[in-house]
């Protein structure tokens, strides 16, 4: 008698059911939050899509408008990924220090914040490696996070201890920093942060936010003719009953701030309002502008890139 059991399935074949499976659940959790009209107007026809997956943990995207390609970071594997349109993974360096946060300067150039070696670097087109940044006041850095470069050319990044021992850790506070355009002595900014985090300039660049990740707060300070800051206040808390914290922030070119954070992306008005929540599967690290026009977000969320369109336009890098 022929037996009517179905034959077993292999493992590939199970792998890749469960895989399915989990890719339906995580698009099911896309979502647009709402909480304001101008949030709709922003997402309208919006839509978000998943561009590529597999990596281990990624952070510090940024788009770089001559080569049309994003760059990022996938700590754990200790490399900078480059993503073509097409979605195709290259790796464009290799170790990377665990570089967390990047951004281009002035000349086009990678200004990296590494974690294992400590310090920001600056990668030239040739490949070459110079070091911006490793110790203050003859101390080793901590961890530098994130870094944005102002339009004169100064540099602003973040120096929390992620990634290192507290025997390992050399400086008294977990600060923000600024270098200025010529190089130079670098010079503290802020000092009074549990975990700074991400930052992100205003459009007119008068006011900086930063993040402190450990309070779950963002923070704005103004920005003074010698690049100091001034007036730090708290922009906004997001304290709220749902896992997650500030990390990554992007400004548009309207003065709206897109901070990853709890369940997605929150966007808040230049009044620090929060307008809605741009709900991604996977816990979001960070978040860059780039397309042709800036109008895409592109989003790195744990072990995948995100990309959203909005009716938004984006501050351009460099």
């Amino acid at each position: 008698m022929a037996s009517t059991s179905r034959p077993r399935e292999g493992r590939a074949v199970l792998v890749q059911r469960i895989a399915r499976y989990v890719l339906q659940r995580r698009r099911r959790r896309a979502r647009l939050e709402s909480l304001s009209p101008v949030f709709d107007a922003l997402t309208r026809n919006a839509a978000l899509k998943r561009l590529a997956t597999a990596f281990q943990f990624t952070e510090g995207p940024v788009w770089r408008s001559r080569q049309r390609d994003l760059l990022f970071s996938d700590i754990p594997a200790d490399r900078i990924v480059r993503l073509g349109l097409d979605g195709r993974d290259t790796t464009f360096r290799s170790p990377s220090g665990k570089a967390n946060g990047l951004t281009l300067d002035k000349d086009d150039r990678l200004i990296a914040c590494e974690q294992t070696t400590r310090r920001l670097t600056r990668t030239a087109e040739d490949g070459s490696l110079t070091v911006v940044a490793d110790s203050f006041h003859g101390k080793k850095l901590n961890s530098p996070n994130d870094v944005v470069v102002k339009s004169d050319g100064s540099i602003y990044f973040t120096d929390p201890a992620y990634g290192i021992t507290p025997e390992q850790q050399e400086q008294p506070i977990q600060g923000v920093y600024r270098l200025r355009p010529n190089g130079g002595p670098l010079t503290l900014v802020a000092g009074d942060f549990e975990k700074p985090n991400g930052l992100a300039f205003s459009p007119d660049e008068r006011s900086l936010y930063i993040d402190d990740t450990s309070r779950r707060q963002i923070r704005v300070f103004d920005v003074q003719p010698d690049g100091s800051l001034s007036n730090g206040r708290t922009f906004h808390d997001l304290n709220v009953s749902e896992p997650g914290a500030p990390d990554g922030m992007k400004v548009d070119s309207e003065g709206r701030l897109y901070c990853t954070g709890p369940g997605g992306v929150w966007v808040l008005d230049p009044e620090g309002r929060h307008l809605g929540t741009i709900g991604t599967p996977e816990k979001p690290s960070n978040c860059a502008w780039g397309g042709d026009d800036w109008q895409t977000l592109y989003i790195t969320a744990r072990t995948s890139v995100y990309t959203i369109r909005l009716n938004a336009r984006g501050i351009a890098v460099p």
